[in-house]
């Protein structure tokens, strides 16, 4: 694990003001009103140094924020990335698995593995190329889904 790895990343949601499970008109038009409070050429003359050069952090903050949730593929990669920290924030990593341990269930297309609690991790097909991590269904333990490279 590498020591930059640990520098929290950025809530861009929380830059817009928005809650994770907005609609992206809600998050364009909070957007816009941010971006339209905090530009450059809106600052009036006569503000400290300090606060234009805030401004303008904050100006280049939301409009990075928009550039990644405003886009259909880049939002849903940083909503997976969060889901991930979140599930590295919730509990231990209680084992490493391949798929191949995990049992295939073709009726509903997921691979399964039983928790020691007696719960199960469960992902479904189309998520193993995205999801590193999965959690139990009653428990607060993870297990990492190992890929063979």
């Amino acid at each position: 694990m590498m020591a930059f790895e640990q520098i929290p990343r950025k809530d861009w949601y929380s830059v817009l003001g928005a809650d994770p499970s907005a609609s992206v008109s809600d998050l364009k038009e909070k957007y816009q009103k941010l971006i339209l409070m905090y530009h450059p050429d809106k600052q009036s003359a006569d503000v400290p140094a300090g606060t234009v050069e805030e401004c303008i952090q904050k100006f280049i903050e939301i409009d990075q924020a928009w550039k990644i949730l405003g886009n259909e593929e880049t939002k849903k990669e940083y909503d997976l990335q969060r889901h991930e920290d979140d599930l590295r924030n919730i509990g231990p990593v209680d084992a490493r698995v391949y798929l191949e341990e995990m049992s295939w269930n073709k009726d509903d297309h997921s691979f399964s593995l039983s928790c020691r609690c007696g719960g199960k991790y469960s992902i479904s097909k189309n998520e193993v190329e995205e999801v590193d991590l999965i959690s139990c269904d009653t428990c607060s333990l993870i297990v990492e889904l190992l890929h063979y490279s």
